[in-house]
Parts: structure tokens; sequence; C-alpha cells
């Protein structure tokens, strides 16, 4: 008998329209809506925004880190003042990635062992060791509802010895970290993550053999990390169709909208990037038009709005001339604006996917979503 089977179910197929899904996802904190986009709130908080904003954009799920928290201010202070959902004020669902990504992102301090990662802390030197077993009893004593398995994922381009290696370590560590999430409560929910590169037959063993494994959900790792969207876009074609149809699947640390859009296309039910906040603090927009500088001098002297039919109060009510001074002048309200219109962006387009798959229209939409960003923002004034 496959594991997966021997697991509780918390996800819901709504409706399916060609390989698109939504559905519903039952958490210990509430339900998540699906193809669902995750805003990273890396140490416990959105960078620029209050969690009110952020649920009142439409957001159901965040995602907290690992790897920072456990450094600062440490899980047992979390789980010692009630958890990170209280610890926040986030009082709804709540993902946790597993350092696994640190990992990669933090080459230089660390070394990979077939026990664990020892990293010198990136605040203060000091030697920490991330186990599969540390990471799993980390992430619950933060009490997130969703923990991810831990994993080692390789940049890419790399050589296909190194993708085997880290992809094989990955599968033993997902063992190792299915066991040490065995005694949670009911409820909470373990995801395993596919690894490979971008190399097919190595992806195939890796989905398979997690399968094999069973977990709640499976994500798809070790994409956006440096290669095109054409390799990203294979690679889900090559794994989605392995993963259980009645388990939610995560594709980790994407991305663009254009990039959620086909991955929706190709079957993928949640996600989670930076993008919508860094990009904000950096002077950058998402709208219905594509991505809009702020920046630009163009926009010095125009008095409309980012989008004047946007839902979302900021993008319809403050002048583009107002938001290039606050850019320009490096006032902290320019980066707290725009990563709120640009949170509101991504879970619009979320909403819009969401409704378009439950009408079996979704093919209608990508297409009148991608000639809206094909056409670009409103001409100069």
């Amino acid at each position: 008998m496959n594991p997966d089977n021997d697991l509780p179910n918390h996800f819901e197929l709504l409706a399916v329209d060609g390989a698109a899904r939504t559905g519903r996802l039952t958490t210990p904190h509430g339900v998540v809506r699906t193809p669902a986009f995750m805003p990273v709130g890396t140490a416990g908080a959105m960078k620029g925004m209050h969690w009110r904003e952020v649920r009142d954009a439409g957001a159901d799920i965040v995602l907290g880190n690992t790897y920072h928290l456990m450094l600062r201010p440490s899980a047992e202070r979390i789980a010692a003042l009630g958890g990170l959902q209280r610890f926040t004020g986030w009082n709804g669902p709540m993902l946790t990635d597993s350092g696994g990504f640190q990992v990669m992102s933090l080459a230089d301090l660390r070394k990979v062992s077939e026990n664990a990662v020892t990293f010198r802390s990136h605040i203060d030197g000091a030697k920490v060791e991330l186990s599969p077993e540390r990471s799993i009893e980390v992430q619950r004593l933060l009490g997130s509802d969703i923990a991810m398995q831990m994993d080692e994922c390789v940049r890419l381009p790399a050589e296909r010895a190194d993708i085997e290696r880290a992809m094989q370590l990955s599968l033993r560590w997902a063992e190792r970290s299915k066991r040490a999430f065995e005694s949670a409560p009911d409820g909470y929910m373990l995801f395993g993550i596919v690894q490979g590169g971008d190399i097919p037959q190595l992806r195939h063993a890796s989905a398979e053999r997690l399968v094999a494994i069973g977990f709640h959900g499976y994500a798809i790792g070790g994409l956006a990390v440096g290669e095109p969207q054409a390799v990203m876009l294979a690679m889900i074609d090559e794994t989605a169709p392995l993963l259980p149809r009645e388990r939610p699947r995560y594709l980790m640390g994407v991305g663009t909208p254009d990039d959620i859009l086909e991955a929706v296309k190709r079957g993928i039910d949640m996600f989670d990037c930076v993008m919508p906040t860094r990009n904000g603090r950096h002077g950058v927009a998402f709208t219905r038009f594509g991505q809009v500088n702020l920046r630009n001098a163009r926009h010095a002297d125009d008095p409309r709005p980012l989008d004047e039919e946007s839902s979302w109060p900021a993008a319809r009510n403050y002048a583009r001339a107002y938001l290039h001074h606050l850019v320009k002048a490096g006032e902290t309200l320019g980066a707290m604006l725009l990563s709120e219109i640009n949170v509101a962006y991504y879970q619009f387009l979320m909403q819009g996917i969401r409704g378009a798959i439950a009408q079996g229209k979704f093919d209608e939409f990508y297409q009148r979503t991608r000639e809206d960003w094909a056409r670009g923002d409103i001409a100069p004034r």
C-alpha cells in the first residue's frame, strides 16, 4: 500500500479545468483557497506591511523562515510565547520552510554532511547545526500549520553529479523528516520536496520515491534558482503529473505573475515569493499593465493613479507623481504603499485564477491576462 494513503488528507479539489485546479486546504488555523500565493514574512513580519493589510489584500496563508526564526528570537522563545501565530499577531494559516534554501543561499557559511548542515550564524558567527530532526523540531515549536522536509537545494546551472548527490541526500532527509514529524498533532501537515535540478530523470526518481514515502502534500523545489523560465516550466511538466492528484502541489520560491499563471496552467496549487515586497521597496509596482517602475521620470508630473480600476485603495487613490516623489526621496511610505499594492495585485490575480477555474474559463482568463500585460502601462501624459 502507498503510505500516502495512510495519511489524512486535508485538501479538497473543487474544480479542474485542463490541468489547472482550484481547491480548499483546511489547516488548524483556517482554510486556504487554492491556487494560493503566500506572501513571505521571513522573520515573523511582512516587510513594510501590517498583517491586517496582508489579510485585507486577500491572503489566506503566509510563510515564515525556519532558519532566521531559530536564530532570532529562537524557536524555543516563540514556543514559550504561544507559537508563531500568537507571537506575530497573524492568526491565520502559516507555512514554514525547512531551512534548506539557506543551504544554498548561505553557501559560504555552511558545511553539508549526511547528518546535518552546520552553519555559521550570519548574525554573530555562532556555530549552529540543523539536521532534518532539528528542522522539524523547530517547525513544531513555531507551530506552523505546514512544515517542510529538510532538503538540499542546488543553484542552477550545476553538474549532474552534484544535482544527483543533493537529490539523493534530500530523499534520505525526507524519510528522517517524516519520522520526526510522526508525533505532530492531528491536522498539521508535512510536505515532501521534489529535487533533481534541470534533469528530468532525476525529477522522476525524486517524485516517485517521495510519493512512496508518503506526505500530506508535495513541493517542487530547486527551481527559480538561476535557470531560464522555459527550463522551470519544463521541469514542472515533467514532475506535476507524477504527484498524487488528491494532494496539494507547491512550487517553492515562485515567482513573477507570469511564472504563477504558467505554473497554474500546469497543475500547481501553491506559491511563495519575496518579489511583491522586495520590488515594492525598490520602486516597482505590479499591475494589470505589467510592472511599472515609479522611479522613471515619466511619472513625475502625472496626477493619475497606478490603476483607477483597482480594488485596492492605494493603487486607486495616490497619484503616480506622489508615488514617484516618495520613491525618489527614499521615504519609507513609498516602499510601504508599493508593497501593499503589489501584495494586493498578486491576491487579485489568484482570485481571478480561482474564479476562472471554477467557471471552466481558465483559458479565457489566461489569454485576457496575458493580453493586458502585453499592452503595457498607460501612455505618458
